[in-house]
């Protein structure tokens, strides 16, 4: 299913947006060495609920997943790279964090995801991931637009991951979403341009660009939910929700100090 959004929805997928962007940002700001893993579950529950919103993951049970998810935020730590099941871990100095979000506020999904280093210990491979993830989300929301194709998009992002040296998966990538969070179409993070699904204005995509540093195997945690590099290596995620316009692509999951 493909939807195009009117305008009345696109105001709603903003305020969607920005209070993903804030929970995320809100619990960047408060985890430290020591936070276990169910306390950001938790804070995220809370804020969520507060306002009004409703988990995409709570029930989620697709076809790849375990049963339904039953947390309310991916976090996903060093070689963890992609549904991070919450669970009893206190973070590390120097521990590499993916946080993905996704809430349904009045009936409109946003979906992001950021990456960080918990502490002050940071290597400079894993800046480095985070770096290429997010210059290869902003090279893909750049190739979306009116009458571009997915391929673009797709091309766009595997080109700036695939010159900075890493493989791309394209198994897992960005999605359409609306009312729903998992829509079409699909948009693999390496493509051709100029191939796939035409981009009309209204249409609303999740872009998510995530690398592994030396391979891109996945393997699936005992947990049956969690996904990791098959060689143990660190890895990156980076998230935006976008509108496609008349003129472009509107960011609808900016941080809030990006916000006017």
């Amino acid at each position: 299913m493909i939807e195009i959004l009117n305008s009345s929805e696109l105001v709603r997928a903003r305020a969607t947006g920005a209070l993903v962007a804030d929970v995320l940002y809100s619990l960047r700001d408060r985890v430290e060495v020591g936070t276990n893993l169910l306390d950001v579950d938790r804070w995220a529950q809370q804020m969520i609920l507060e306002a009004g919103a409703v988990s995409c993951y709570v029930d989620y049970a697709p076809a790849f997943g375990n049963g339904p998810f039953g947390h309310y935020i991916c976090t996903s730590v060093n070689d963890a790279v992609l549904h991070g099941l919450p669970h009893d871990y206190a973070l590390a100095d120097g521990d590499l964090l993916s946080l993905d979000l996704a809430v349904s506020l009045d009936g409109v999904v946003a979906d992001s995801a950021i990456s960080f280093t918990v502490g002050t210990t940071q290597r400079p491979e894993d800046a480095a991931l985070v770096d290429a993830t997010q210059r290869a989300l902003q090279a893909g929301i750049a190739a979306a637009g009116p009458g571009a194709k997915v391929g673009d998009i797709s091309h766009a992002i595997g080109r700036v991951l695939g010159d900075d040296g890493y493989r791309v998966n394209t198994q897992f990538g960005g999605h359409g979403v609306g009312s729903t969070m998992h829509q079409d179409p699909h948009i693999s993070n390496d493509g051709r341009p100029g191939r796939g699904y035409k981009l009309r204005p209204g249409l609303l995509l999740a872009l998510e660009p995530w690398v592994m540093l030396d391979t891109d195997e996945l393997v699936t945690d005992a947990d049956g939910w969690t996904l990791r590099s098959a060689t143990g290596c660190r890895t990156a995620h980076s998230e935006h929700t976008v509108a496609i316009t008349e003129d472009g692509a509107e960011i609808m999951t900016l941080p809030p100090a990006d916000r006017g």
